[in-house]
């Protein structure tokens, strides 16, 4: 704990009374301390290590730590003289001494004193919160360097003393063991004390402890520096298994001298102060309740007092008085400690401190007793017999939250008899921390964008940090944030709203985003489905005890003890008749030490779901590894998803038979999303997001609005290159070559580009140049190299020059005989030019074949089929074409005139459906003697 005396006098009179040690002192080496060695300088290189000298030798007697520090640094770069240029000592006044040895520059074989030429340390008191009129105690002697230059040794040595009244007698250090990587031309650790005193110290580290030997009546333990590096763990591996990497030493008896040593500390039998007891009344009369008087005691010290200072180690444990907290309105966890415990005492419920690690307290028991092993301490009460732990420096308690144990582990109860360090037992919080509600109206279609509203509930410490932190953010950092939340439930969400709002009597933060995603059903097995399991579809178990040296290691579950919830609604189009819904819908046990309580509904078209997780952060033993890494393989493959009828209406007939009407509400939502980016003149997302929308609904001429916005704010080859396509879709030949010329312009690679300017060239009559276009990328190679013979050949086909397209065709089917793409290709090619129909067959066939989604290659059987007037047979490849890829334009062009020779009554909307999904798709299918 930091030290929090007040220094009123030092701060309001000219003349104050000074510390003892409020001056570093200069005097010789002691001699109990054992010379380091020092590197011949003349034999430093610049692969010499840059730390001379590392060496740490602490001695404890009669109560007393004397810490004596030796540092000599090579200065190996100029660089590297700016961190040296300044040393800075700093020492507890009120506890001990700051004493100066040595300071000099090692310059070759001179060694120049700097003490001797005058330059000393300067003291300087760093104070925080001044206007509070508190400092604490810490003093900083600073010596500038004066002459030091690339290739000098700064050679520092230095003790310091430490004498602690609140130990009552007792006393305790640690010494820091330096490792590989870490090098010194010479290190040590080294600690002495009296022969025969009580005094216990352990090491800890891998490898073998140092023998004491006794020397001039003092024990001592020595150590030579770098250790080995220390053996790899793993990540997930509890605290307790990683080494602390020092040697500590203490001369308190055990952990019952500890507790009734600090136990005084925290009595509440002192003056209380009118002001304590004025709050502590007013809590009184709200409740008689005892829980409802812990929690509003608590939340009082939580949000009236703020936190300052940090921690127990290295220095002075007394806590202010209760009153003095109150006044001031500040206080560390001492402070804040000892001022919940007055107030518990006025409202008539037992409390006691108790110490606690909040980083490492599951390794408490493999430390010495000591003060020292801890770093905070809390409240714990006794309401109705139950354990009820507060802790004054958090945040955002609640009466909901009391039952909590918090994740310390290994604690140990301040009590005047004395008491030993008790093990916590951890427990799922009585709240959950987190709660996300991800609402999603899919009713337009599974083909197509949905709505999405997410609300993200924090409560807690996460609740005020969210509070903190909304407070103090601009508008476009708010929208940032919502966005990265979004983005993490749904992946890439447009933003059209966002909303921040905090309640203080639950201790509640929510944020809410809503917006536009695109469809995230994916056609699988014949039918769209729809993965619903982001608890399990995110969870990862893999913990890695492969090395032998790990095998016997527990695996900690983080976070913990942790509690959620998860809820999701997904409004389905059609009233969701014939959805369906698969996988697991409950779990009898833990999945990767994770407790999941799961309730699925579907009913008035809404898929409802509730995900409650919970973990008491147990630590798993390596004998149940195996079975639940299993478990969660296994219920990895029944994940929950939602499963659309085998006929969902594709979009095409959304927009013919819905109209505008049936995209509105998606039209309001880009619409409210171009208005919140208006914020950001430079942004084009959500008309990029419109844009996208439009074409994919075939209103290519909205589309093209969006887009004219977006390229003129921001042009890119991509984008030029679909404006392009869209241009040309409505017959603006010119516009689509000036874009296409465009992109080129911004990327003469593209592959995309090259292509498209091509087609537009040849459809335009400049059948050379198109050709030689393409015959320069032909000549290049790559991998690209057979999609542009494939253009070429379609183009000598058009242009009559049929033979030469086919040899062209054997040829890249030569040189990658087993592609279906360019099977398919050939096969295309045949089937349009209505030549070699057997062999296009055969092609399309095993194109067919080897193709993992075959939907295209089945289009361009039909097509030979439909040249071979066999009908029948090109209908079935079109029916299982249009199965998987409802928009395929070709496929219902051919239907449709498949169908309307036939008089079939579907002839009309599948060419009706064709013609609004490519507009010239009539000239297309012309050119090949094909006419609707």
């Amino acid at each position: 704990m930091n030290r929090t005396t007040a220094l009123f006098s030092a701060l309001l009179c000219t003349s104050a009374p000074a510390w003892a040690g409020d001056k570093p002192l200069y005097q010789p080496v002691p001699d109990w301390v054992a010379p380091a060695a020092m590197p011949d300088p003349a034999k430093q290189t610049d692969a010499s290590p840059a730390t001379v000298i590392y060496d740490q030798q602490h001695r404890i007697s009669d109560g007393q730590v004397w810490a004596y520090s030796e540092v000599a640094t090579r200065a190996v770069s100029p660089q590297s003289l700016a961190g040296m240029g300044t040393v800075q000592l700093e020492w507890q006044p009120d506890a001990g001494d700051l004493i100066v040895h040595r300071a000099e520059i090692v310059r070759g074989g001179e060694r120049i004193d700097l003490i001797a030429k005058g330059q000393t340390f300067e003291v300087l008191r760093r104070e925080e919160q001044l206007e509070q009129l508190m400092i604490n105690g810490t003093l900083t002697a600073t010596l500038t360097v004066e002459g030091l230059r690339v290739g000098d040794i700064l050679r520092i040595a230095y003790s310091t003393t430490d004498r602690d009244k609140t130990l009552k007698g007792n006393a305790q250090t640690m010494i820091p063991l330096m490792a590989a990587p870490g090098r010194a031309g010479f290190a040590r650790a080294r600690l002495s004390w009296p022969a025969g005193d009580k005094l216990s110290w352990r090491y800890h580290a891998d490898g073998t402890a140092p023998k004491p030997v006794r020397k001039g009546g003092f024990d001592e333990v020595e150590l030579s520096l770098p250790l080995a590096k220390p053996a790899d763990l793993p990540p997930d591996a509890p605290a307790r298994f990683r080494k602390l990497m020092m040697i500590e030493a203490s001369s308190f008896a055990d952990w019952q001298s500890v507790s009734r040593t600090m136990a005084p500390l925290y009595q509440t039998d002192m003056a209380v102060g009118a002001e304590v007891k004025a709050e502590a009344a007013k809590i009184a009369a709200k409740s008689a309740d005892p829980r409802m008087r812990a929690a509003l005691a608590l939340r009082l010290v939580q949000d009236e007092v703020r936190y300052l200072y940090r921690g127990l180690d290295g220095g002075n444990y007394t806590p202010q008085a209760a009153a003095d907290t109150w006044s001031r309105r500040y206080g560390d966890c001492k402070a804040k400690t000892l001022l919940l415990l007055t107030l518990l005492r006025e409202l008539g419920i037992a409390g006691e401190a108790v110490l606690v690690n909040s980083t490492l307290g599951d390794a408490v028991p493999e430390r010495l007793p000591s003060a020292a092993a801890f770093d905070h301490v809390v409240v714990r009460a006794t309401i109705a017999g139950k354990p009820v732990w507060l802790d004054g420096t958090g945040s955002g308690t609640r009466l909901g939250d009391l039952d909590d144990v918090p994740a310390f582990r290994n604690v140990l109860p301040l009590r005047i008899a004395g008491a030993e360090v008790e093990t916590l037992a951890t427990q799922p919080p009585g709240r959950p921390a987190v709660e996300t509600l991800v609402e999603v109206d899919q009713r337009a279609g599974v083909n197509l964008p949905a709505l999405v509203t997410i609300t993200f509930t924090m409560r807690g410490a996460m609740a005020e940090m969210m509070r903190t932190a909304s407070a103090q953010a601009t508008a476009e950092q708010l929208t940032e944030a919502a966005q990265r939340m979004a983005n993490g439930v749904m992946g890439n969400m447009l933003l059209n709203g966002r909303s921040v709002s905090y309640d203080a009597d639950s201790a509640t933060g929510t944020m809410t985003a809503t917006g536009v995603v695109g469809s995230q059903w994916r056609m699988r097995d014949g039918r769209y489905r729809l993965m619903l399991d982001k608890t399990l579809g995110q969870m990862e178990f893999a913990p890695d005890r492969a090395r032998p040296a790990w095998k016997d290691i527990p695996v900690v579950i983080a976070p913990g003890p942790f509690a959620g919830t998860l809820r999701q609604r997904v409004r389905l189009p059609g009233g969701g008749t014939g959805f369906e819904v698969e996988g697991d819908r409950s779990f009898a046990a833990p999945l990767a030490g994770m407790q999941i309580a799961r309730s699925v509904t579907v009913a008035d078209g809404v898929i409802a779901i509730e995900d409650r997780l919970s973990t008491a952060g147990r630590e798993i033993p390596p004998a149940e590894l195996a079975a639940m890494r299993a478990q969660v393989v296994l219920a990895k493959k029944r994940l929950l998803e939602a499963v659309a009828p085998a006929k969902v209406p594709p979009r095409w007939k959304v927009a013919m038979t819905g109209g505008k009407a049936a995209f509105k509400p998606l039209m309001e939502a880009y619409a409210r999303a171009i208005a919140l980016e208006g914020d950001d003149p430079n942004s084009v997302n959500a008309y990029l997001n419109r844009a996208s929308f439009l074409g994919g609904t075939y209103d290519a001429k909205a589309a093209l609005v969006d887009l004219d916005r977006v390229i003129a704010k921001e042009p890119t080859a991509e984008r030029h290159f679909w404006r392009a396509r869209l241009r040309n879709t409505i017959g603006d030949a010119d516009g689509a070559r000036a874009d296409a010329e465009a992109g080129l312009a911004l990327q003469p690679d593209a592959g995309e580009g090259v292509g498209l300017l091509a087609s537009l060239r040849f459809d335009a009559g400049e059948h050379d140049v198109a050709l030689a276009m393409l015959d320069e990328r032909i000549a290049a190679g790559g991998k690209d190299k057979a999609d542009y013979q494939e253009a070429k050949a379609l183009m000598l086909g058009e242009a009559k020059r049929v033979a030469e397209g086919s040899a062209l065709m054997d040829e890249v089917v030569a040189a990658k005989p087993g592609s279906p793409s360019v099977l398919n290709g050939r096969c295309w090619f045949r089937g349009t030019m209505n030549v070699e129909l057997e062999g296009a067959l055969k092609d399309c066939t095993r194109a067919i074949e080897l193709a993992e989604n075959p939907a295209a290659y089945l289009d361009s059987r039909a097509m030979v089929y439909f040249r071979m007037q066999r009908m029948d047979e090109a209908l079935a490849d079109l029916d299982a074409a249009l199965e998987t890829a409802p928009e395929l334009a070709s496929s219902l062009f051919l239907r449709g005139i498949i169908r309307k020779r036939r008089g079939d009554a579907g002839a009309a909307e599948d060419l009706a459906a064709a013609r609004l999904i490519s507009p010239q798709i009539d000239k297309r299918f012309g050119r090949w003697g094909i006419i609707a």
